[in-house]
């Protein structure tokens, strides 16, 4: 890697507003706000929307749509009257 053009690569603790959690990992994601993380360290803080945490998808509470139930909808009524 050329030395001077990438950005600085450290610890960063992400806190998912929705879901109230937060993990500590590493980004090149700057902030100037800090937390105090569990170790005692101050590391800092970038707040996200949504994270595996919040999310309908991880969390199980995702909607499963019935796609066969709409193409029977779909297929009776634009069906044709007759062959041709």
């Amino acid at each position: 890697m050329k030395p001077g053009i990438h950005p600085s690569y450290g610890p960063v603790v992400f806190r998912d507003k929705a879901a109230g959690s937060a993990f500590l990992t590493r980004s090149t994601a700057t902030s100037d706000r800090t937390i105090v993380w569990e170790d005692g360290t101050i590391y800092p803080v970038v707040d996200v929307e949504i994270s595996s945490a919040s999310h309908p998808f991880y969390t199980g509470t995702a909607r499963v749509l019935d796609t066969a139930g709409r193409v029977e909808r779909f297929e009776r009524r634009y069906a044709r009257c007759g062959t041709n």
